[in-house]
């Protein structure tokens, strides 16, 4: 048992004691305190303390309460952004009500499943690209329509740009208020960092959410961490696609924006899907052995992966990049370099499909 969670455990339960004494002597007992003792119960909080499952249970809990919490915590800083650019429109704050569906999942998660997630996919990570993908579509149309007013703006590209912002309040006066300090240096933040960190920040809460998310049912150690790397990679795909293209894009082509916001949306439904790593277990290798396997049952997550690439990441990602320098007339050394990774990837996928059917074909004849 880890030492801190013990020592946290053992002072509730003292504490506990101490209130549960002190309330039988009293006159008057608060409402609010009655319930605490009822959902805290010394004598529970002594049990969790010496029983490793119910540690482990409250581990779980935690965990998939905080990754929910910093889920929420990242769309509220994106909502705010957003107000904050749209200011002579309120009705952007009702961007909020989307983190209704996540925080609903969270209920229901805790309470029915214990806080563990799902085997082939994790809606705690698709309710958060819903509420968070909203804003930065518009934080990046709005940037597109407006670069030319980020001109006066601070950039974060060097630490002396980030020792002169954060020195900024000092030289305009002292300000005890530190909410107004720190809302006034996010103030003189460009655009397009704000925008950038925002999609770092996403794509990293994704990989640890994932990781820190109570595992569910049926997915191994060994398949989580899989996960993770293929994430790491795929974030680093994506990542790279939206800041290079997007830089791309002339003040005279919207429909380009679009184009690009649009394939990285899609290609962002990667993150709650395990159907590329996770193995269908399905009956023992006698019983296989009297039925007749499908190609797909053998070898689904190979398919998948496949599937994913072909059609969700290196795909829509040559497509849009042969636009970029056909028909918007965009031409440049990495542009280049990239789309000839991206096609090179296409082909060995279609390879790898067809040494799948290939292989599969002379072993279903061996059984026969």
């Amino acid at each position: 048992m880890c030492p801190l969670l013990q020592a946290g455990l053992k002072l509730l339960g003292n504490f506990l004691r101490k209130k549960k004494k002190k309330l039988h002597s009293a006159a008057f007992v608060p409402r609010w305190e009655q319930q605490l003792l009822v959902v805290l119960d010394p004598d529970i909080v002594s049990l969790l303390l010496h029983s490793t499952d119910g540690v482990m249970i409250l581990f779980k809990f935690a965990c998939a309460i905080i990754t929910r919490a910093l889920f929420i915590c990242v769309s509220l800083v994106g909502v705010w952004r957003v107000t904050w650019v749209k200011k002579t429109d309120s009705n952007y704050w009702f961007l909020t009500f989307l983190l209704l569906p996540l925080v609903i999942e969270m209920i229901i998660t805790l309470k029915r499943r214990k806080g563990q997630d799902y085997k082939w996919c994790s809606p705690p990570i698709f309710l958060f690209l819903i509420t968070i993908i909203p804003s930065i579509w518009i934080l990046e149309l709005h940037h597109q329509q407006n670069k030319t007013s980020d001109l006066q703006c601070r950039k974060l590209d060097s630490w002396n740009n980030l020792n002169n912002m954060m020195t900024l309040n000092e030289t305009q006066g002292n300000n005890t208020n530190y909410l107004e300090n720190i809302k006034q240096i996010l103030s003189h933040v460009c655009s397009n960092d704000w925008i950038l960190a925002l999609h770092q920040i996403l794509l990293i809460l994704v990989i640890m959410g994932k990781w820190l998310l109570p595992r569910g049912g049926g997915i191994t150690r060994d398949e989580l961490s899989q996960l993770l790397l293929i994430f790491v990679g795929t974030a680093a795909d994506i990542l790279e696609f939206t800041s290079e293209t997007l830089s791309d894009v002339k003040e005279n082509s919207p429909q380009l924006v679009y184009i690009i916001l649009a394939v990285w949306t899609w290609s962002m439904l990667q993150f709650p899907l395990h159907l590329a790593v996770v193995n269908n277990k399905s009956g023992s290798d006698d019983e296989q052995g009297v039925q007749e396997v499908s190609l797909f049952t053998k070898h689904s997550t190979d398919i998948w992966s496949v599937m994913e690439a072909l059609f969700i990441q290196d795909g829509p990602f040559l497509v849009v990049r042969l636009i970029v320098m056909i028909c918007f007339d965009v031409f440049h050394q990495m542009l280049v370099f990239f789309s000839i990774k991206n096609f090179l990837v296409v082909i060995l996928n279609l390879y790898r499909l067809a040494v799948i059917c290939q292989d599969f074909r002379p072993s279903q004849q061996q059984h026969q």
